[in-house]
Formats: structure tokens, C-alpha cells, sequence
């Protein structure tokens, strides 16, 4: 019986393709490609960010120790101090371009300063909630990240612009910021937010190079439907 049996499928040569599945309408084609047009704008802009909190991620590798600059007065920073973890004192701030603000999400205020007889330096003040108001008195020593103001990242791509709006003071284009109380330690944030933009990233480029390649390969391209002679068949 098994035997017979086997011998009938060998006789009847390989199954047709069904009819009912041969009919069915092809894949839509706007849909795909709509699809793989989205996870290539998100995996350039998820690639975009990661780029952008590249200075912030380097910091996060740097020395957990503060480099002593002593006054800040007549610091000229140079290149080998960028994006360093630093600390420096100052007998005042000065009041020509200084700015308060708020970030979305925190309940600190900032505060920005030149240092007084060095507008090539700008400090950063994180002013805990609570303690902001007409009797707020700066510190005189500071702890943080020292970077030009262009290399500053992305939570200080426009305060440029802010200072001038608000002050009419220019900041100078060679300018550097000391960010007080950012830390190395503090900032391991942003090597979590770049590896998890990069690993976004890589799953779109995956997801578009298989829809892409299933596309080259035909698989997914329509199919004339059977005539009514093979669907009789």
C-alpha cells in the first residue's frame, strides 16, 4: 500500500501552484515603499542624535578627578582643556549678558555669566529649586565640564542666541562655557542615550536592507494572475 502510494506521487509529477493563491492581489507597493522611506528617516535621525550628544558621551569617559585651573580671571582655554572636567574660583561674575533660565522637565533654574574681566569665559550655575530669587548669591569656586560654546551639545546649542535676544549681548564666537556641577559621573546618561539611537538605528538599516532585498530578489513583486486554462488545470 505504501509502496502504491508512492508510486502515485512520482507518477503525478510536482504539485501545480493553487489557484486561489495564484489570484490573490499582489503586495501593495505604495505601502512598502512608504515603509521603507519611514525607517530610513528614522534611522538617519535616530544616527543625527547619536551625533549630537557625541561631545556629552566623550565627557562621560573623561577622569573623574578636576583639573585645578586656579583663576579663572585670566584663564585663556586652549584646546587640550576641551571638554575636560575642571575646577577654578573667581572673586565675581559679571552682569553684562547674564541670563536665568529653565529647562522643560526640571525644577532647577540656570543661571549663565561671563566671568568678570573674561568674556571668553562663561559659567553655568545650576540654582536648586527653592533657592532662586533677588538674595541669590553666586559661588565664587566651580566644578564642571569646560568646552568651547559650539561643542557644547545639544542643551546648549541656543543659548547664543538667548543672550543676545534677551541682553543684546553678542557672546563671543571663540567663547568657552564651564558647565559647574556636571560631572563625568553625571553625564553617563548620554553614553546611554547614543548607544540606544545607534542600536535603533542599526534595527531600521536591517529592516530596510531585507525589504529591499526581498524586492531585487522578487519575492515580493506581483504575479499575473492564471489564465483560464491553468486555472481549469
Amino acid at each position: 500500500m505504501s509502496s502504491q502510494s508512492s508510486t502515485a506521487l512520482v507518477a503525478s509529477g510536482p504539485p501545480k501552484d493553487d489557484p486561489e493563491l495564484l489570484a490573490l492581489p499582489a503586495p501593495p507597493k505604495r505601502e512598502r515603499w512608504l515603509t521603507v522611506a519611514v525607517m530610513s528617516i528614522t534611522c538617519l535621525a535616530a544616527v543625527l542624535l547619536a551625533w549630537s550628544l557625541r561631545s556629552e558621551a566623550r565627557y562621560a569617559l573623561a577622569a573623574g578627578v578636576p583639573q585645578d585651573l586656579g583663576d579663572l580671571t585670566a584663564l585663556a582655554p586652549a584646546a587640550p582643556n576641551a571638554n575636560t572636567y575642571v575646577s577654578g574660583t573667581t572673586k565675581l561674575l559679571g552682569t553684562q549678558g547674564a541670563i536665568k533660565y529653565g529647562r522643560p522637565a526640571e525644577s532647577d533654574t540656570f543661571r549663565l555669566a561671563p566671568v568678570a574681566g573674561n568674556e571668553k569665559l562663561w559659567v553655568e550655575i545650576r540654582v536648586p529649586e527653592g533657592f532662586e530669587g533677588p538674595r541669590f548669591i553666586p559661588p565664587s569656586s566651580f566644578a564642571g565640564r569646560l568646552v568651547p560654546f559650539n561643542e557644547a551639545g545639544l542643551r546648549h546649542s541656543g543659548l547664543r542666541d538667548t543672550v543676545l535676544k534677551q541682553t543684546g549681548k553678542a557672546v563671543p564666537a571663540d567663547a568657552w562655557i564651564l558647565i559647574d556641577g556636571s560631572s563625568p559621573r553625571a553625564s553617563r546618561w548620554a553614553l546611554a542615550l547614543v548607544a540606544l539611537f545607534l542600536l535603533f538605528a542599526a534595527w531600521n538599516a536591517i529592516g530596510v536592507a531585507r525589504l529591499v532585498a526581498r524586492v531585487r530578489d522578487g519575492k515580493v513583486e506581483p504575479r499575473e494572475p492564471p489564465t483560464p486554462e491553468e486555472a481549469r488545470g
